[in-house]
């Protein structure tokens, strides 16, 4: 029998550590519980019933009534007149507090509503997250070509323009997981080959652009951008998205550069605080 207490100091034995109730058989802790309420939501699903957040959560019904209740007291969920939760604005103030949101999204503004003007076609900034991007802003036009993108939506980077010209400069090791796939197909145009895609990041680091025609949608072209921050490494890309029949994507390359650079002069990046070759040839 082991010894507990004074008696176990006194023979040089310790009582077994406490094993933490939700370590018990496997059971997830109070933490991943309430990632999973949050992760139920979705664009297709905003708004959801107790009974569906607990099936779509995995929780017993009185263990997602208790955690969702302190979550809507907390404001990150909110209960509408019917009795329906969604996310609450608490979470959008958190959110804000991402460098790669809210600050990042500030300093791109002015060039993005400067691209938008000159165009009037959609104009969206995004970031890196693993295999996806994440766009932070968007502006469009009613009668602008048709995106499935979103602020706050994901998509995978393989199949963007702005995810091709992060995915360029990211880690290597993140490009060597990015083209050993699986490389999803949207459209008979989607990059499904590792090979394809080793091939078409080059391409981008060689250029300093990205182009995705009909990847995701067959009627889409993307021409996309790296922006840099204060350390000179790429942060997030920017992005004009129009009817790929009858745009020219060489036509917007300079545009699309332009709004990048003035973003990542923003920043301080430090290549893009000095004139660009052909400025300084011209001086």
């Amino acid at each position: 029998m082991n010894a507990t207490g004074p008696a176990a100091a006194l023979t040089g034995s310790a009582p077994p550590p406490r094993t933490p109730p939700d370590a018990v058989a496997g059971r997830p802790s109070v933490a991943r519980r309430v990632l999973g309420i949050l992760d139920a939501f979705s664009p297709q699903r905003p708004a959801l019933s107790l009974s569906d957040i607990s099936r779509r959560a995995g929780l017993p019904p009185a263990t997602a009534h208790r955690l969702v209740g302190e979550l809507t007291r907390w404001g990150a969920l909110e209960r509408d007149e019917h009795g329906l939760y969604r996310i609450g604005l608490r979470l959008w103030e958190v959110a804000a507090l991402a460098p790669r949101g809210q600050a990042l999204r500030e300093a791109a503004m002015p060039f993005l509503e400067d691209l938008y003007e000159a165009t009037h076609e959609n104009v969206q900034l995004a970031v890196l997250d693993g295999l996806e991007v994440v766009y932070i802003e968007r502006i469009s036009s009613r009668n602008a070509v048709h995106v499935f993108t979103r602020v706050g939506g994901r998509w995978p980077a393989h199949a963007t323009g702005v995810g091709l010209a992060l995915l360029a400069h990211a880690d290597p090791a993140l490009q060597e997981r990015a083209i050993a796939g699986p490389l999803r197909r949207f459209t008979p145009k989607t990059i499904c080959s590792g090979a394809e895609l080793r091939r078409v990041l080059a391409e981008v680091r060689r250029t300093g652009v990205a182009i995705s025609d009909g990847q995701v949608e067959l009627i889409a072209l993307s021409v996309a951008a790296p922006v840099y921050g204060p350390d000179d490494t790429v942060v997030a890309a920017v992005s004009i998205v129009v009817p790929s029949e009858t745009s020219d994507a060489r036509a917007l390359i300079p545009a699309v550069r332009a709004c990048a650079r003035g973003i990542s002069r923003a920043l301080g990046a430090p290549h893009a605080l000095r004139r660009p070759p052909s400025a300084a040839a011209r001086a």
